[in-house]
């Protein structure tokens, strides 16, 4: 059995390319925190890069950008090819079967969005609204 769940953020902003037979692929990375610390007491990270065919990757295109964190689960699939020094070379990818976005949709803009405002108002953070309890339970 050929499966990996795979959760991390994009290293990069997914790139949508056409094989010749008219086909769509996108490609990205993604960078995965280790569970564990090494003896220098930090926190190790891998990478892996991921493929997802047609409408998938369309959707990941589309949705995606760096710095989101996506859940990957697909296979893993081993590749190999000759560089352009004739030298053997294995590569290694995440073909995804399934992307799920963990990033709140928006997440990014809202955020740029409130720092830009408060940077035209000479960098005041914006201000909580007074809120009202009386005490009653509204149900």
């Amino acid at each position: 059995m050929n499966k990996v769940f795979l959760i991390g953020n994009l290293t990069r902003d997914p790139e949508l390319t056409e094989t010749a037979g008219g086909i769509k692929i996108c490609r990205f990375s993604i960078a995965v925190n280790r569970n564990y610390s090494g003896a220098d007491g930090d926190r190790k990270t891998d990478f892996f890069n991921c493929v997802a065919w047609r409408g998938l990757g369309e959707t990941v295109a589309r949705f995606a950008k760096k710095g989101n964190k996506v859940a990957v689960s697909g296979s893993i699939e081993l590749r190999n090819y000759e560089d352009s020094q004739g030298v053997r070379r294995t590569g290694v990818d995440i073909v995804a079967q399934d992307v799920e976005f963990l990033t709140p949709r928006g997440q990014g803009e809202y955020l740029s969005q409130q720092a830009d405002s408060a940077n035209a108002q000479g960098g005041t953070k914006p201000s909580l609204q007074a809120f009202d309890d009386d005490g009653d339970i509204p149900f």
